[in-house]
Parts: C-alpha cells; sequence; structure tokens
C-alpha cells in the first residue's frame, strides 16, 4: 500500500490515495493502530483515506491513532486538500490557472466543507488553506454531554478529584475548553485522558488548555480524542476561538499558539468558523499489507 505522510503545524498523519487503492477488504481501525505506532509503525496522530465523493471533489475518511474513527480534522483536511490538488485528483481550474488561489470542496463525517487554497506564484504549490469549518455547536446535546443547560460556558465540573471550569464546543466533534492561567502547570496526559473519558462526555471528548495572552492571541495545549496529545489540533483551536469569544475573554478574530505552530482563527459575522494554516507533505513509502 503507498502511503504519505503529511502535517499541519506538527499535526501528523498517514494518508493513503483510495482514488488508486481502494482498501474495502482491510481492517482499517486495525490499519490505523499499527500505522500509527510511533516504536512499531509508521508514527502518526492517525490515518485519513482519500477518497472519490459523489458530493465533493472528495471525501476525507479519518481514525485516529487508537483505531476510532473521528469525524473531523482541521489539520487534517488542509493537508488532504494540499495532496488532491498537488497530486492531480481534482480537475484542472481554468480560474485558478492564472490566479493565486484555487477551491474545492471535501466531503467529511462533519458535513462537506469548502476550502480557499493559497498557490505560489511561481511553482503553484500550495502555500496556506482558509477552511470554513461552519457553524459552532454550543447546545449540550450537540457537543454530547449530559451536563445541562442552554449551553456550558466556563461550567464547574468535579472530575477525578479535581474540579475544572469547562467551555464545551462543538466542531463537528466534541471539545472540552478550559482556561489556565500557567499551561506549565498543567499535566497534559493525566488530565486530559481523565476529561476525555469522563461520564459527562458519552462520545468522549478533545481537551484543551488554553491561556488567554492578549484579546488576540491565545495559547493551547491539545488532548485528541483517540490520539492523546498532539502538536497541534485544528478544530480545537476554532473551538478555543469560540470558547474564549463567548466567555468574553477574546475577540472573534485571533491568533492560536500550539506546540507545532500557530493558526488564524476567525469567527465571522455569518457565524461560521475559518481556520486558516500551512500544510506539509514529509516523505512517501510502501506499507505492507
Amino acid at each position: 500500500m503507498r502511503f504519505t505522510k503529511m502535517h499541519g503545524i506538527g499535526n501528523d498523519y498517514v494518508y493513503v490515495d483510495c482514488f488508486t487503492q481502494p482498501l474495502d477488504r482491510v481492517d482499517l481501525p486495525d490499519l490505523a493502530r499499527r500505522i500509527s505506532d510511533r516504536h512499531r509503525g509508521i508514527g502518526s496522530d492517525g490515518l485519513i483515506l482519500i477518497c472519490p465523493s459523489v458530493r465533493a471533489d472528495a471525501a476525507m475518511v479519518m481514525y485516529n491513532a487508537d483505531g476510532s474513527r473521528a469525524e473531523m480534522c482541521g489539520n487534517g483536511i488542509r493537508c488532504l486538500a494540499k495532496y488532491v490538488v498537488e497530486h492531480g485528483l481534482v480537475g484542472p481550474d481554468a480560474e485558478a490557472s492564472a490566479a493565486d488561489h484555487r477551491q474545492i470542496r471535501v466531503e467529511t463525517d462533519a458535513g462537506v466543507l469548502d476550502l480557499d487554497l493559497r498557490l505560489g506564484d511561481r511553482d503553484r504549490r500550495v502555500e496556506a488553506v482558509r477552511v470554513d469549518m461552519g457553524l459552532p455547536r454550543l447546545a449540550p446535546d450537540q457537543i454530547p454531554t449530559t451536563l445541562d443547560g442552554p449551553t456550558i460556558a466556563d461550567r464547574p465540573v468535579a472530575i477525578a478529584g479535581r474540579q475544572y471550569s469547562i467551555t464545551c464546543v462543538s466542531m463537528g466533534n466534541p471539545h472540552a475548553v478550559i482556561f489556565v492561567d500557567d499551561l506549565d502547570s498543567v499535566d497534559l496526559p493525566r488530565e486530559g485522558r481523565a476529561i476525555e473519558h469522563a461520564d459527562v462526555f458519552p462520545a468522549r471528548t478533545n481537551v484543551h488548555f488554553v491561556r488567554v495572552n492578549t484579546r488576540s492571541r491565545i495559547s493551547m495545549l491539545a488532548w485528541e480524542r483517540g490520539s492523546g496529545a498532539t502538536m497541534a489540533c485544528g478544530t480545537g483551536a476554532c473551538a478555543a476561538c469560540v470558547a474564549a469569544s463567548v466567555t468574553g475573554r477574546a475577540d472573534r478574530c485571533v491568533t492560536v499558539s500550539l506546540p507545532g505552530g500557530s493558526l488564524q482563527i476567525e469567527w465571522s459575522d455569518n457565524d461560521h468558523v475559518y481556520l486558516t494554516g500551512p500544510a506539509e507533505e514529509v516523505f512517501c513509502g510502501d506499507w505492507p499489507l
């Protein structure tokens, strides 16, 4: 099986082009676990299949490092967009041939998303991708969480013997955002795992600890559901922006700094959240099935 390793500011995935090599008879959760192993496999935060779609230019099918299916990934979808354009999986765009932007649509388990790709002037390579992440969802049953109320904002919740003030946002997948003064004091493996598996999150949750630096800059640590600590989380950065805004801590347009780099997030006047960041191809190889 031919694969390509890609990352968005350190949030890395193994990609398989299923336009040319369908994996219909493969145990995909098991494949994701074996490939993602950083000691015995390729090493990644998960597996992403690039598939044909009747609704969009391509479809993204994603598995976390533990083999669980994921609805969406903001860093992962930017890399997929770069791949399908640079590897010719989407047809030529006459308007884009002389312009510095290209638009495509990608089907995900969270719906069909629109992406705007910025191209290099000379080599036409994809330099950055802006993703319309859609509307954030704040109602508890849309997260989902068993916590009650119209929204969950700065809600005190006791988990594993500790009290947390949690703000819940869904970007097509669940996020729990916790604002802290000192990111260095966070025990991410212990606290992230405990909150991910807390009873109040029946589908588990992504967990983010966020420090607000200014009205337009925040810093964040990401614990991804099914993958653990990651260098970045695109949907999580979007959730952090929304959470910071609804709790009055920051503006609706922020730069989010993560261990792997920075992302630009805008919660626009149309209530859609837009994510902008880079995507990189690292290497290709063959994996024996």
